[in-house]
């Protein structure tokens, strides 16, 4: 383990000293200084060693609120007139229940997006809450509201080689910089693991390059059609059928 990480990985109160703090080159003392860095920074060596987990998501998210990468991603996506006036009403979407959801047609994005929390087990509103206060909040909120809506109608659905592929989709789509730290610790993760990144760099690859084909998810009213046929809002979005769903396993087994 690396003496950054072995610091941060230990109380705080006793490991970051006066000495300590004179020594940091200024962007490193930014990620002392400040609580939320430090956490984002811990999430991702944690990522590294462990994988990616949700709560680590969260972190890093916040990790990036304030920083001037986020700035710029937001500048971006409000380049993109349908996002902009997405930006411009705050559209938030009205409550649903995933019990009515699945009582659907079964071709609907209502009932594929609730069989897919349903097999998961996922509580409703399991992420942290976010409060709108500008622009970056609310993206923020509206991605946590609506990151399994990805899932479900990317393709990228709520398993392994999904969450690669969906974190690819939004980092393409989104300029996300938090796309860009999960796909590299977990890509150290594989290196760690002696996973088969071949299967992995195919999934990338391809998730890439159908999120950049595709119309921009972030600008859509998803609640506002849950009976709408899964297949006729990928034909309107022009989402193209994923191919690769092989997981990456480890060489010895592979």
């Amino acid at each position: 383990m690396s003496t950054l990480s072995s610091i941060i990985d230990t109380d705080m109160n006793l490991s970051v000293t006066p000495e300590l703090l004179k020594s940091l080159t200024p962007e490193l003392l930014q990620i002392f200084t400040s609580p939320e860095l430090l956490k984002g920074l811990q999430a991702f060596f944690s990522f590294i060693g462990n994988g990616v987990d949700i709560q680590g998501i969260f972190d890093l998210e916040d990790a990036f609120a304030n920083q001037e990468v986020r700035a710029a991603q937001i500048t971006y996506l409000k380049s993109i007139p349908e996002i902009a006036q997405i930006f411009e009403e705050r559209y938030i979407g009205p409550t649903y229940n995933v019990e009515e959801l699945i009582k659907l047609p079964e071709d609907s994005l209502g009932y594929a997006y609730a069989s897919n929390i349903k097999a998961v087990n996922y509580p409703a509103g399991f992420y942290p809450k976010v409060e709108v206060l500008d622009d970056v909040s609310y993206y923020s909120l509206r991605m946590r509201q609506t990151h399994d809506i990805w899932h479900t109608v990317s393709g990228y659905g709520l398993t392994l080689f999904g969450g690669v592929g969906i974190t690819v989709f939004q980092y393409a789509q989104n300029r996300d910089p938090l796309g860009a730290i999960l796909l590299a610790g977990d890509i150290l993760n594989n290196i760690k693991m002696h996973r088969d990144l071949d299967t992995y760099m195919l999934i990338v690859h391809e998730a890439y390059n159908v999120a950049r084909q595709a119309k921009p998810f972030l600008a859509q009213k998803w609640e506002e059609a849950w009976e709408k046929p899964l297949a006729e809002w990928r034909a309107e979005l022009n989402v193209a059928p994923v191919t690769y769903r092989e997981p990456y396993l480890p060489l010895a087994a592979a």
